[in-house]
């Protein structure tokens, strides 16, 4: 199946060159999305030598597979960040992904770039009590965010309660993203596409990166990875990495709805929009997330937002289907900032579902850092930062899944040798000989045997049905069917096995 979005599919592809030589620069941004792409045009503008190092394609990864939707609230609600945040502190929330958007416009209009940028409000609505939207408007008016509730007629879902955000906006982050890369390569700036560093080494001085052809040397690293890569426990054990889908669809009439959804429908949540073309109009919705490599049947997720559309407008035909990831942090904010105190590599992580906004914001936060300048922003997202209070229980449920799936995964009954009952493409773990295998038989019969223990850390891959994959439920390592890593902290492939 073609996973891809929209914004990929439509644009045409990069061609930035593979990182063959040695160099050495100031700053080395592992990660070609709105993150690392903002981060090394602001490094440039402040005369810094900057390599950007994607694995793949600039802008191919969450950058591409999100939704386009750009807001100054959160993926939680206001009572949730009540709940851990003083209202003073909720207002910087606000105010700084409210100067990440200022950003995105400002380069819009000074690049002119062509990437369907719109000013939308932005609706929020529930039919399942799962917000207190009183709290909601109690809350947006203390904050002093403009807010008015929502009317049930005319709307184009059925809800209980609802509230509207005017003054946000919408783009195509693909076309975006890859504009910005090309107007700042060259002159200090350089871009590399599959180039995967797949080794860090830091000391006083220098740090040295290596990819499978070449080594990087530099004073500064940023991970705008998604989350850090290697073995970081202090990060790794308070995210949790989600998965959700995404599907575009045509529809048999013209009413396509303007403005950023977000629906919160029997304990699940959709965000839907409209996407508008030279040529074509879609409707994309994106929801019903998931812990990575723990859902039963991936491709269940993807048949439940074409239920959840087709209960809503008449659906002329699906046309897209793809998949993206995000990692959610304990404390509800992401971590930005050096990694450690007095490290020379900074992270950008835990970002949850609204990315593209606090992508820019971290890319501005860690290139003031960098430049020794004071951001107002820094301390509330502080990468370093440790708040248990308000971190605990969600850090106690995530790592009380995490071993939980290990214990389940090592226990797993052997199956020895059953790799012929397999569909075609499709994939299971079985023990082999007493060793965990992932079995995956392709097309025309052909089985590839890997090993089944994920590289990170140890866990115990599973079979991702709609994307082909093998997804580790610890910590969100991805794999292909040939074992290489597609996303998420791990450097090392899968080990190729004989079977």
């Amino acid at each position: 199946m073609d996973m891809q979005s929209p914004w990929e599919r439509q644009a045409p592809t990069t061609a930035f060159p593979k990182l063959e030589n040695d160099i050495t620069v100031d700053v080395a941004i592992i990660g070609g999305g709105i993150t690392g792409i903002t981060a090394a045009q602001l490094l440039k503008e402040k005369g810094y030598k900057v390599a950007v190092l994607e694995s793949l394609r600039i802008a191919k990864g969450s950058t591409g597979k999100s939704t386009g939707n750009l807001y100054t609230i959160t993926e939680y609600s206001m009572a949730e960040l009540e709940g851990k945040y003083s209202i003073s502190e909720i207002k910087q929330i606000v105010e700084s992904r409210r100067k990440g958007m200022d950003f995105i416009r400002g380069n819009v209009q000074e690049f002119q770039i062509d990437c369907n940028y719109k000013t939308q409000p932005m609706f929020i609505f529930e039919n399942d009590d799962s917000i207190k939207m009183e709290k909601e408007y109690d809350l947006a008016a203390e904050i002093a965010i403009p807010y008015s509730e929502l009317k049930p007629d005319p709307f184009p879902f059925s809800f209980k309660k609802g509230i509207k955000y005017e003054d946000q906006a919408q783009f195509n982050p693909y076309s975006y993203t890859k504009t910005i890369a090309e107007n700042i390569t060259g002159n200090g700036c350089d871009i590399y596409e599959n180039s995967r560093v797949i080794d860090i080494d830091e000391n006083e001085s220098e740090i040295t990166l290596k990819t499978k052809d070449a080594t990087i040397t530099a004073n500064y690293i940023i991970h705008a990875t998604h989350t850090p890569m290697g073995i970081e426990l202090q990060y790794h054990t308070t995210l949790g990495p989600y998965r959700e889908y995404g599907i575009a669809v045509t529809l048999k009439n013209s009413n396509y709805p303007e403005g950023i959804y977000w629906g919160h429908y029997n304990n699940q949540k959709y965000s839907i929009r409209s996407y508008f073309t030279k040529d074509e109009t879609y409707l994309i919705c994106v929801g019903s997330p998931f812990k990575v490599g723990q859902a039963k049947n991936n491709q269940a997720h993807i048949e439940d937002l074409i239920t959840f559309v087709k209960q809503n407008f008449e659906v002329e035909k699906v046309t897209h289907r793809w998949g993206a990831q995000n990692y959610k942090p304990a404390d509800l904010l992401p971590y930005i900032g050096e990694k450690s105190t007095g490290s020379k590599q900074y992270i950008a992580t835990g970002f949850s579902a609204d990315g593209l906004v606090y992508g820019v914001l971290a890319a501005m936060i860690i290139c003031d850092e960098i430049s020794d300048v004071n951001n107002p922003y820094s301390e509330l997202y502080k990468a370093s930062r440790h708040q248990p209070l308000k971190a605990a229980k969600k850090f106690a449920k995530e790592n009380l899944n995490v071993a939980a799936q290990i214990i389940k995964d090592y226990t797993l009954i052997g199956l020895d040798k059953q790799a012929l009952d397999l569909s075609l493409k499709d994939g299971k773990v079985m023990q082999v000989d007493g060793k965990m295998l992932a079995i995956y038989k392709d097309e025309v019969g052909t089985i590839t045997a890997l090993s089944a223990i994920c590289p990170h850390m140890g866990c115990v891959v599973h079979w991702n049905n709609a994307e082909e994959s093998w997804d580790c439920p610890c910590h969100g390592s991805r794999f292909n069917v040939c074992g290489d890593v597609i996303e998420g902290p791990a450097y090392k492939a899968l080990e190729k096995k004989e079977f």
